[in-house]
This record gives C-alpha cells, sequence and structure tokens, in this order.
C-alpha cells in the first residue's frame, strides 16, 4: 500500500496572509472526502503553488497560549473566559505567523511503512503528501493508517483461530 491510496485529496488549503479567523472556518467546514466535517490541519501554499507550511489544531491552541504563560502557576492567573478573551486577541495574525514551517511530506508513491517511520519518528499526525513534480495533492492521518494496520490485525487473527 502506497500514500496515495490512503491519502485524502486536499480540497482546500491555506495561504500565509489569511487570518487565523479565516483559517479556523476553514478547518471547521474544509471538506474530507465528500462530506464537510472539517480537518485539524490545512496545507498553507504561496501563490506560486509551493509548500509553505502547515496550520493544525496544535498551531491555533498555541497561538492562544502565549510562552511565558508556561512559567506560571496558572492556577494563581488564570480568570474564567480567559481563553476566549485571548483568542480573539489572535483572531486577526496571520497563519504565516503561526504556522509549523517544518512540514513532514512523502512522495505519492511513498510505502505506507516509510510513512509509519515518519510519523513515529518526526511526531506528528498527518503528512502532506506530494506529487512526483512536489504539488500538494494529499493529506496521510494517522486515524487512517491506524486503521488499515488495526484491519490487518483483524484479519491476522481471525486467520489464526480457524
Amino acid at each position: 500500500m502506497k500514500a496515495r491510496d490512503l491519502m485524502i485529496p486536499v480540497h482546500e488549503y491555506l495561504r500565509p496572509d489569511h487570518t487565523l479567523r479565516e483559517a479556523v472556518n476553514l478547518l471547521r467546514t474544509a471538506k474530507r472526502d465528500e462530506e464537510r466535517v472539517g480537518v485539524k490541519g490545512l496545507p498553507v501554499i504561496d501563490d506560486k503553488g509551493v509548500l509553505v507550511g502547515l496550520l493544525s489544531m496544535g498551531d491555533i491552541l498555541k497561538a492562544v497560549f502565549p510562552s511565558y504563560m508556561s512559567m506560571m502557576d496558572l492556577g494563581d492567573f488564570t480568570w474564567d473566559g480567559m481563553v476566549e478573551s485571548l483568542a480573539k486577541k489572535v483572531a486577526d495574525k496571520k497563519v504565516g505567523a503561526l504556522m509549523t514551517k517544518n512540514v513532514v511530506t512523502v512522495k505519492e508513491d511513498a510505502p505506507l511503512m516509510e510513512c509509519v517511520d515518519h510519523m513515529i519518528k518526526r511526531d506528528v499526525k498527518r503528512l502532506i503528501v506530494l506529487d512526483q513534480k512536489g504539488k500538494v495533492i494529499g493529506t496521510l492521518y494517522e486515524r487512517d493508517v491506524f486503521n488499515v494496520i488495526t484491519q490487518a490485525m483483524l484479519d491476522e487473527n481471525d486467520r489464526s483461530t480457524k
């Protein structure tokens, strides 16, 4: 099995100049297969069609949780509505400033084991799949790889009990 066999084709993507508000709206309504169910991350592509980053739910959480807060005992500092207040303050920041720039990619013909290797060693939940020319064509999600692995396990166990 190859990356292209499991990837979800990219229907939507972000641009570095999108605001975080625009980005979260797209994340919440993005197409997965034929349904608009939302996604947990989207590739960021520049005006030349080149992959320049990835914006995920984790990047958005980091934007709302300023790094200086990790040095504090938040129990003494937080207030009700703090997350909402901070979210409003970062809504107009640009995707380019918040995205993950080191994106893990694989070619569409990458074997599934290579994809698993990248996910484990790089601690990522999704891989951006590129065609032979380097163009973004899809996303391979950890849950889809997991489903293939569990299906193989279940089929293997069924055969061993017969």
